[in-house]
């Protein structure tokens, strides 16, 4: 971007200092009024003009990180820790471990991310979520760092200190975001490298045409004007057309919780065409409710229960969550469990109380060559209200049923609603059976539906309508969906969702709401625009720049232009493509 400023005022500045050492062996058609124009006072400006643009453009850099620094002002400076002992004490934020447990009183901030141990409180977490009704937190509930604690004394326990707080993550994206490149702007990088060397031509031909062709001092002419096309040509517009573009984009969308992973997230997002999404903790409240046990002779409620939640101990899945809140509320003592084994989006299995224990989903069922005919007929009516059925096995023996219940989030209906009238095609993916997930689509309106769909099926989905000429958007939140996010041309992860699922994710929605894609794709639109425009004002700006400084216009009007003036141009096409990407910010508000 310099090289063209450097070469322009260098070739005035020696030009100069050679002018005013030895004048003499300069032709008189150098000389006006008896002596060799010199340009110092141009050179000078010109650098004045160059730097000013600069300080614009920093200041303005400034004002889109303010979403960076919002952030890091939230966290908290210090937390107050209780050592085994149980004294209490004051320690700095950087001082804390995984595992430490930490007071949070009333109005103050929780120091970092972690789980109830002792008491309850209401913690307003609109920082993150931009939920304004705090949330009643008790023991075992997860807490933000960050967050307020409003009313009660609580103590945590330590789970994720420093960048790996949900607040040091969501700083990390954005940061990674504002700097990463959009594919437009590397198209604009190319341009620009071929662009300099043809600058440079124009300028040589400019200089020898008008000192062999020009009117005199006609090399004079020829220096100046060459001067100018290089002034002028400086595509410091075009390298700001789209990194201003994605540094605001990125920062107001972190704001609504809306968080990009890179520049070509928010480039490609506004090309899809057709939206996967998951069913449990996407369309559902992911926070399932134990709805009732039915059983086989030889088996009781109690026992099933147990034998479920004593399994589900070692499961992160929300339906896992709800059986061990109906034990725990029964107050049946769960047992330990041995060699246990996750079967990824299907259920789980191991040895509980010395007997083989398997809990999961019809297809686990098929896999295992399992017989359920004698509770399928119960098993699909409940189905067909929308809720989840996990089967029980002991010993190869099919013991009965649970089943749980995940309402459908108030959110989700008026997110759909937008998105199909913004033309996507939405197609449900879920793990449950088909009659819980056709329940479900039915009363979302949505036609196209899959159940029963194992992690790998997820994946040959997405590739399947990749194949068919679909651009693909994933949106999800288990491990599970972790393979299809990553396959999608755009992962989407619910930020209330598993750490495997934003990791593998191009966009994540901290508050874990639907609507917020349709927001995102807004804000993807109007940057892609942004982005346009920019580009195209900065190739305008120099296809009509250029010949005027090479003196296009000199033989009909007898104008020609100062470098000076060239510079004070060359500035307003920076500050023009600033203040464009700056009004992105009244866009996508």
């Amino acid at each position: 971007m310099w090289t063209l400023i450097g070469m322009g005022i260098f070739s005035a500045f020696v030009y100069s200092i050679i002018a005013v050492i030895f004048p003499e062996i300069f032709p008189l058609n150098f000389q006006s009024m008896g002596r060799v124009s010199i340009y110092f006072e141009a050179a000078v400006v010109i650098i004045t003009l160059t730097l000013l643009g600069q300080v614009m453009e920093l200041r303005a850099r400034s004002q889109t990180s303010l979403a960076i620094k919002s952030l890091l002002n939230l966290a908290p400076k210090m937390a107050r820790r209780i050592t085994q002992d149980g004294i209490e004490e004051d320690v700095e934020i950087d001082h804390i471990h995984v595992g430490d447990l930490l007071r949070v009183r009333p109005g103050e901030k929780v120091s970092v991310d972690g789980i109830v141990v002792e008491g309850g409180s209401l913690i307003d977490e609109s920082m993150i979520t931009g939920e304004p009704i705090p949330v009643n937190k008790k023991i075992g509930d997860f807490v933000i760092g960050s967050t307020l604690n409003t009313t009660g004394s609580i103590v945590i326990k330590a789970k994720h200190v420093g960048l790996q707080t949900m607040l040091s993550q969501i700083i990390q994206l954005v940061s990674k975001a504002q700097r990463s490149k959009a594919p437009m702007q590397k198209m604009a990088d190319i341009v620009a490298k071929y662009f300099v060397v043809t600058v440079v031509a124009v300028a040589l031909t400019t200089l020898l045409v008008w000192g062999f062709l020009g009117p005199q001092p006609s090399w004079v002419y020829g220096l100046i004007n060459a001067v100018a096309v290089l002034i002028v040509a400086c595509p410091c517009a075009l390298g700001l057309a789209t990194p201003m573009s994605i540094m605001v984009a990125s920062g107001v969308a972190a704001k609504k919780g809306i968080l990009f992973q890179d520049a070509v997230a928010i480039e490609k997002l506004q090309t899809i065409t057709t939206l996967l999404v998951d069913k449990t903790g996407t369309l559902t409240e992911g926070r399932p409710i134990f709805q009732e046990v039915i059983f086989l002779p030889g088996f009781d409620e109690g026992t099933i229960l147990k034998l479920a939640a004593s399994l589900d101990q070692g499961s992160e899945h929300p339906l896992a969550r709800a059986i061990i809140s109906a034990a725990q509320e029964r107050h049946l003592v769960m047992s330990h469990v041995t060699q246990f084994n996750s079967h990824t989006g299907m259920g789980v299995s191991g040895y509980v109380d010395n007997q083989f224990v398997t809990l999961g989903n019809a297809a686990l069922m098929f896999e295992l060559n399992v017989d359920i005919q004698n509770l399928d007929r119960q098993a699909e009516e409940l189905r067909k209200k929308g809720a989840s059925v996990m089967f029980l096995v002991v010993e190869k023996n099919l013991a009965g049923f649970i089943a749980v219940s995940d309402p459908i989030k108030k959110s989700t209906f008026q997110a759909i609603q937008d998105l199909q009238q913004s033309g996507l095609n939405i197609v449900v993916v879920s793990g449950d059976g088909v009659s819980t997930v056709k329940a479900v689509a039915d009363i979302l309106g949505i036609s196209e539906f899959y159940g029963e769909v194992k992690p790998e099926d997820k994946l040959s989905l997405v590739a399947e309508f990749q194949a068919k000429g679909h651009i693909v958007a994933m949106v999800g939140d288990g491990i599970n969906d972790a393979p299809a996010l990553a396959k999608a041309d755009i992962g989407v992860a619910m930020g209330t969702g598993t750490d495997v699922a934003m990791n593998s994710a191009q966009l994540t929605l901290v508050k874990g709401d639907l609507r917020a894609i349709a927001e995102a794709i807004k804000i993807s639109v109007n940057t892609v625009r942004n982005m346009k425009q920019n580009l195209a004002f900065a190739f305008l700006y120099n296809v009509i720049g250029i010949p005027i400084a090479a003196g296009v216009l000199y033989p009909m009007t007898g104008t020609l232009l100062s470098p000076m003036i060239a510079a004070v141009a060359m500035s307003f096409s920076s500050a023009s493509v600033i203040i464009n990407a700056l009004r992105l910010q009244k866009q996508v508000i």
